[in-house]
């Protein structure tokens, strides 16, 4: 028989805690066990983790963070206490503290989970205009990169109400990532370890327009994006270097033969790739790896010979293509696309997580 546990995160909670337990308590779905993870809640909201407890309820856990250490860090911990649990679970719920996830919707996502075992279900919610700005930002800001490099459309990123199978826990208690942002590479990842994302639609709720929501637009949107903003910071200035080359050879050479391109391409590249990969190894992944050099070695000849040749036919399609610029605004278009190609390569196979030389 499948069962499942549900993990709670919450950080300053009110009495729709309460009520959301009580609910659960009483459900029918195929629940072990209840654990909350109090993330460092301050003085004034511990009465509330004292009336859980009062419950008495063997299905019901409480484990305390002395200090706030983030929604990862809390989702963490309770992976890690599932994972030491003598009866183990098929998977583990994980639900919001305030009140914008039903019993309801979380025992529809169960039914799908039971049905597909090995499949991350998330519940999906609809954004429509009078969504609350920051909710639908944040999702808007995330959805795009999502689909770019897992290669799935998934159409809420941030929600909290997931059902995640136990072959995937186990990987992600060693993922980097305190705060929400863990749960955006929780959904970035699942391709790498072959785990299909598979959503359940669920009821749309905001309570007080979402004021209860600890997530920073700004704050926690950049360390969402801290890894692909490094990247992009490391692929500028790799890209002035290599486009300053690259421009100065051409004015150098006057004509724009696809030699000409080539060799001004070669030599540009070569350069401009030591920065790059000093840059990504150490700075932007962290050193992860194996024969990264040898491996980006490979991707820079493949990608300089595609960025020569796309140059040279977008210089011909280009309507000012005669022009004596017409080449670097060539290579800047094409290499903006192979940009993106790169980290997606570099990433999941040059500089690969839980790989260190």
């Amino acid at each position: 028989m499948q069962t499942f546990g549900v993990l709670i995160p919450a950080l300053n909670p009110d009495q729709k805690l309460i009520d959301l337990l009580r609910q659960l308590l009483v459900s029918n779905g195929p629940i072990s066990t209840i654990l909350i993870v109090d993330d460092g809640s301050s003085a004034a909201h511990q009465l509330i983790f004292k009336q859980i407890e009062s419950m008495r309820d063997p299905r019901l856990h409480v484990l305390h963070h002395d200090h706030n250490r983030g929604k990862g860090a809390a989702l963490k911990t309770g992976f890690q206490f599932y994972l030491d649990q003598a009866t183990p679970v098929t998977g583990i719920a994980t639900m919001d503290s305030d009140g914008q996830h039903t019993v309801g919707a979380l025992e529809k996502c169960l039914a799908l989970a039971e049905q597909r075992p090995g499949d991350l279900v998330i519940g999906a919610r609809k954004f429509t205009e009078d969504i609350p700005f920051r909710s639908r930002f944040g999702n808007l800001l995330t959805d795009g990169l999502v689909r770019l490099i897992t290669h799935q459309t998934i159409s809420d990123t941030q929600t909290g109400l997931r059902v995640i199978p136990m072959s995937y826990v186990h990987q992600l208690v060693s993922f980097p990532g305190e705060r929400f942002e863990f749960e955006f590479d929780m959904l970035l990842e699942a391709k790498k370890y072959h785990v299909t994302i598979s959503e359940r639609p669920i009821p749309t709720i905001y309570l007080d327009g979402n004021s209860s929501s600890h997530f920073r637009v700004i704050r926690d949107s950049v360390a969402i994006y801290s890894r692909f903003l490094k990247f992009s910071a490391s692929g500028l200035m790799s890209f002035l270097v290599d486009i300053g080359l690259f421009t100065l050879l051409m004015s150098l050479i006057g004509n724009h033969s696809l030699r000409t391109i080539m060799v001004a391409t070669v030599i540009a590249r070569l350069l401009s790739a030591i920065v790059n990969y000093l840059l990504n190894r150490h700075m932007v992944f962290g050193n992860a790896g194996e024969q990264t050099l040898l491996k980006y070695g490979a991707l820079l000849a493949v990608q300089t010979v595609a960025s020569g040749y796309l140059t040279h036919a977008l210089t011909v399609l280009l309507p000012f293509g005669s022009a004596h610029w017409a080449p670097t605004v060539a290579k800047m278009l094409g290499d903006f696309c192979l940009f993106l190609i790169s980290y997606y390569i570099q990433k999941n196979l040059i500089f690969k997580e839980g790989q260190h030389v």
